[in-house]
Parts: C-alpha cells; sequence; structure tokens
C-alpha cells in the first residue's frame, strides 16, 4: 500500500447464508490486496443466523486487513443480532452500532440507521403511538450516529451505515419504499460532524453515489449494486484518503516544552 494514501474498500449487503461456504472468499481476498481497511454495510448475513455469521467469519479469514461493520435489518430477522456480533467479534471484525474507532489515523463512526423518509416526505412523530415508536427508533438512531461521531479526534473520519441518510442514493427504486430505505435524520449529524465519506447499502436497485446538503460523498455500497453498475470490477467501493504527515519532533525540544 501507499505511504501517502489510506484505501478503504467498502461493500454491503453480502447476505451471507448457510450455502455462501466458498462464495465470497474471493471477494475479500481482493480487497485486502486493493486497500488498508474494509468496510462493510450491513445485511451481512441474510436471515441473521448464528450459522450464517460463521460461515461469513470463515470467508473473512482471506481478508488479512482490519475490517469494521454494521448490522443491517437482515441480521435482526432472527433474533440473535447479539450473537451475530459476538461470532464476528470472535473473527476479528470490529462490529459498531453507535460507537466509532480508529484504524491507521482513521475515524470511523459506525451504525445501522433507520427508515422513516426523506426531507418533507419524512415521518413524522404524530397521533398513534405506533407511527412515534417508529418515529423515536429513527431519532434514536441519529442520535447514537451524533454521539460517535462527536468522539472522533482524527484527521479523516467516515460515517458507516446501513439505511441511506439522503434520498439521492436510493433513486432507481420504486418511489412507494424510499420510506423504507432510509431517512434524512440520518443526514442532521452528518451536517453537524462532518466527514469525509459515508457509506451505506440497503437499496440494492439504487444509486451508486450522492452527496450531503452539505457536500459530503455519500456512496451506496449495497453488493447487488455494484455488481450491476460495475460489472467488469469487483463488488467493492474503493475510496482513498491522503495520509496526514505529522512533522518529527526533536526530542531535546520536546523534552523542554
Amino acid at each position: 500500500m501507499s505511504d501517502k494514501t489510506i484505501r478503504l474498500a467498502a461493500v454491503g449487503d453480502l447476505h451471507c447464508t448457510k450455502s455462501s461456504s466458498g462464495q465470497l472468499r474471493g471477494l475479500f481476498a481482493q480487497a485486502a490486496e486493493a486497500a488498508d481497511i474494509l468496510l462493510l454495510c450491513g445485511d451481512l448475513t441474510d436471515y441473521g443466523l448464528p450459522e450464517e455469521a460463521r460461515i461469513l467469519a470463515d470467508e473473512l479469514t482471506a481478508a488479512r486487513i482490519p475490517i469494521v461493520a454494521v448490522l443491517g435489518n437482515h441480521d435482526f430477522e432472527s433474533g440473535k443480532p447479539d450473537e451475530v456480533t459476538r461470532i464476528l467479534g470472535e473473527a476479528g471484525v470490529t462490529v459498531l452500532d453507535g460507537e466509532s474507532c480508529e484504524i491507521n489515523g482513521v475515524g470511523i463512526a459506525g451504525v445501522k440507521g433507520f427508515a422513516g423518509g426523506f426531507g418533507r416526505g419524512a415521518l413524522g412523530p404524530w397521533g398513534e403511538g405506533i407511527i412515534k415508536h417508529f418515529v423515536n427508533e429513527a431519532i434514536q438512531e441519529s442520535l447514537k450516529l451524533e454521539s460517535a461521531l462527536a468522539k472522533l479526534r482524527t484527521d479523516h473520519r467516515v460515517a458507516l451505515l446501513h439505511y441511506a441518510p439522503i434520498v439521492a442514493t436510493v433513486q432507481g427504486e420504486p418511489t412507494e419504499i424510499f420510506p423504507f430505505l432510509g431517512t434524512s435524520r440520518l443526514e442532521e449529524p452528518l451536517i453537524r460532524y462532518p466527514v469525509d465519506v459515508v457509506f451505506h447499502g440497503h437499496a440494492h436497485r439504487g444509486c451508486p453515489e450522492g452527496h450531503t446538503v452539505n457536500g459530503t460523498p455519500v456512496y451506496n455500497v449495497a453488493r447487488p449494486l455494484l455488481r450491476k453498475t460495475y460489472p467488469e470490477q469487483p463488488a467493492f467501493r474503493i475510496v482513498e484518503l491522503s495520509r496526514v504527515e505529522r512533522p518529527a519532533i526533536d526530542e531535546r525540544q520536546a523534552e523542554r516544552q
């Protein structure tokens, strides 16, 4: 890898099943060759089963670089997200849920996110209790993202999500399901705590890229979308960040300070 850049490889919606053994290893090996850090944007498993997580963990041994992930809605299907997280964690994957981590000077804040719609079309907390509960879930995910971003003190910052924070990257999906693909409530923390880049998945038929209102690039890295849009390339997105060079400190000068 270059001494002047840090390369991120991002992909989501792997949907690892009980029969996926041997099917993802090549992709992860290619990502390890191309990048310094691998980012996984949720829907890591298909039904959220521990067996699927164990197969994925085994496949990920081909990627001998740091791996950071968030869960997606599919990872909750069987009601065992904690077990999925534990299995992946034991395999060396850092799974974030409102937390942040730092790797090679890059700060990464991760959260699953939630649905609710975008802009003027966002669902409001009014009426029946179940509607308020739904909207509150989106608000809580947004607050978790904000908390994670606020803790970052690195020169480079990355936001890792499953649900989309902007409408631009879900364009191409049926408009009727836009409210279930993400929410602009997730964009609000990204404006208050700007990052270099945002990655998400979930929208398999969406648009590969867009940007927040303050110009931050947002990439939809759902694997089905990447395979369709870039059929000649491995199904992950590479983003390159410049390494920040620190001036050398004279030891004698440091002792006097």
